[in-house]
């Protein structure tokens, strides 16, 4: 058995992957999220449309350094007064509704594409809101006068907090969500062949791969576009979506991207898709990965 199966708290996490018991929680809370947040200018908001990147992570490091300096100021003994760790907690706290806020609409968007992501999302969100109740207990019995208290509360949050981080990293880093899901996966420089001309017929989206790239063409009476068939938000296959003139909207979360630059045009992606030359030559139709 490889050494990273032993270890404790992979047999753990592996277990949470797995815990099937509550998906019924995670698909109601998720659907609430996704009817509440549809696609549109709140949601592109929150994902970091706007931004270029997912929002969420910035905002969570808010959150970190705010309630962990208050722990380390605790630990080391440099705030004699105590007044500097209470503000730095107030401030955390006060950091907290806009992160969960981001948080819990990037974590609907797991379905339909990973019920383990759904699992740790909730975990992580458990951990989390222990941390805020622990940290926010602590600020009220420091303002009280329980100064030792408040500090042994603040250091259980701190546990909490990492709790949290450690289940967002493995979101993140593990198990893929937020990266551009195109970007291990550029496609060809040099002129390849797609599909036969006649497969491509006017307006109807078609699926191929291309050097071992998804592709998705597309035949408009200006010629045939191509660009990345997976969707740079969470995956799904944007030749499962619907056409819109120049526009391909996902069928999975709603980002809609322009079929001759791959352009976002809405959230909530917030990277354009890989574009591709086309051309058609004896009856193939042949592409090529485009210059940024």
């Amino acid at each position: 058995m490889p050494e990273t199966e032993r270890r404790p708290h992979v047999r753990a996490l592996q277990a949470l992957e797995n815990a099937d018991a509550l998906d019924g929680a995670g698909k109601a809370i998720g659907k609430s999220v996704r009817n509440g947040i549809g696609p549109g200018a709140l949601k592109d908001a929150l994902s970091g449309t706007w931004l270029g990147h997912a929002l969420h992570p910035l905002l969570t490091d808010l959150v970190i350094s705010f309630l962990v300096s208050a722990t380390v100021l605790d630990v080391i003994g440099g705030d004699r007064d105590g007044k500097a760790a209470e503000r730095l907690i107030a401030v955390g706290l006060a950091s907290y509704p806009p992160t969960v806020l981001t948080g819990t609409s990037d974590w609907a968007d797991s379905e339909p594409v990973d019920p383990h992501v759904r699992r740790v999302g909730l975990a992580h969100a458990a951990a989390n809101t222990a941390a805020l109740g622990l940290y926010s207990a602590s600020l009220m019995s420091r303002r009280g006068g329980h100064t030792a208290r408040g500090k042994a509360l603040g250091l259980a949050g701190s546990g909490a907090l990492a709790a949290g981080g450690y289940l967002g990293a493995h979101m993140a880093f593990a198990q893929g969500v937020g990266p551009n899901q195109t970007t291990y996966d550029p496609g060809p420089t040099d002129w390849t062949d797609a599909a036969d001309s006649g497969e491509l017929a006017i307006g109807a989206p078609k699926a191929v791969v291309v050097a071992d790239t998804p592709v998705m063409l597309l035949r408009h009476g200006d010629g045939v576009h191509a660009i990345h068939d997976r969707c740079s938000h969470r995956g799904c296959s944007l030749s499962d979506g619907t056409v819109d003139g120049e526009v391909v909207e996902c069928a999975c979360h709603g980002s809609r991207f322009r079929v001759d630059d791959g352009s976002v045009q809405r959230g909530p992606a917030t990277q354009a898709q890989p574009s591709f030359e086309a051309r058609e030559s004896d009856g193939r139709i042949q592409v090529r990965r485009r210059a940024p």
